[in-house]
């Protein structure tokens, strides 16, 4: 068996909403950016016998681990901002259950939502560029279910780690890129995205300003894993940190505009936007 080029590894979702439960989580949307961006993509997850990764299996491999329930969240958006609760949480994901075959994948994305993906993880890939979509390790599930900030060190997946992903919503308590970077001391890249308002790239010592791409916003749930896998594919093919962040930028302004995974983009969309305009990224 032959490793993926991209292995991304998290609970997949079931997502509660107006219009009734849909898949959603990291491994959803990240896994298939990755995919229409033309890669093969090993999707580790786990989640209950009641949802259907049909979808999923027809884009990517699909390792399931079985669970009796799956990671279920309602979400709500109120003024701008997404309210939260989990009444169900599958369980864990460890170094154990990934498949040896996987281990030579020259990337990795690891996208937990709710704590789930054990550090270890990490180190059955030595020689993948790895990204963290910290969102994950930065939630706390009360007895309620409802969702709040919990501290986290990003030092915890240090070293062997190459870009690491966080938005407003994760660390909303802070409130500058020099005390961002203070808090991921010690990574190369941070991407920091703020949804409509772009993201801010920090390049090994210098921050990079990444406006976001117009779009009508239909629903931003997605949008930054679908950043964070763009731009880790693209860091990947290209080593430029800029190009990597406009092409991120472009492929999550499509994500928005579309219910759940309907909206994301191919590589031949993507490039079009970048064409048609380039971006402006500011030092």
């Amino acid at each position: 068996m032959q490793a993926p080029d991209i292995v991304v590894v998290g609970h997949v979702t079931r997502d509660l909403t107006e219009a009734g439960p849909r898949l959603g989580g990291t491994g959803a949307y990240a896994g298939l950016v990755a995919a229409r961006l033309g890669l093969r993509v090993g999707l580790l997850t786990r989640c209950g016998p009641e949802v259907d990764l049909s979808a999923l299996a027809e884009a990517m491999e699909v390792h399931r681990l079985p669970d009796p329930v799956t990671t279920t969240f309602e979400n709500r958006y109120v003024g701008g901002r997404r309210q939260q609760r989990v009444p169900a949480l599958a369980g864990p994901i460890g170094p154990e259950d990934v498949p040896d075959a996987w281990c030579d994948a020259p990337m990795l994305l690891l996208g937990p939502v709710a704590g789930e993906v054990d550090a270890g993880v990490r180190e059955r890939f030595p020689r993948a560029a790895v990204g963290v979509c910290g969102q994950g390790w930065l939630r706390a599930v009360g007895p309620d279910g409802r969702v709040e900030p919990r501290e986290w060190s990003p030092a915890s997946l240090l070293p062997g780690s190459h870009v690491l992903f966080v938005s407003d919503e994760d660390i909303p308590w802070i409130e500058s890129r020099e005390a961002l970077l203070r808090w991921a001391d010690g990574w190369p890249l941070v991407a920091w995205t703020h949804g409509p308002g772009g993201a801010d790239v920090w390049d090994g010592g210098r921050w990079l300003r990444v406006p976001a791409y117009p779009a009508p916003e239909v629903d931003p749930t997605g949008a930054g894993d679908s950043f964070a896998a763009a731009f880790l594919v693209r860091w990947v093919e290209t080593q430029d940190v800029a190009a990597a962040a406009r092409f991120a930028a472009a492929a999550s302004s499509f994500v928005v505009a579309a219910e759940g995974t309907a909206g994301i983009p191919s590589r031949s969309q993507v490039e079009d936007r970048l064409r048609n305009d380039p971006g402006v990224l500011a030092r």
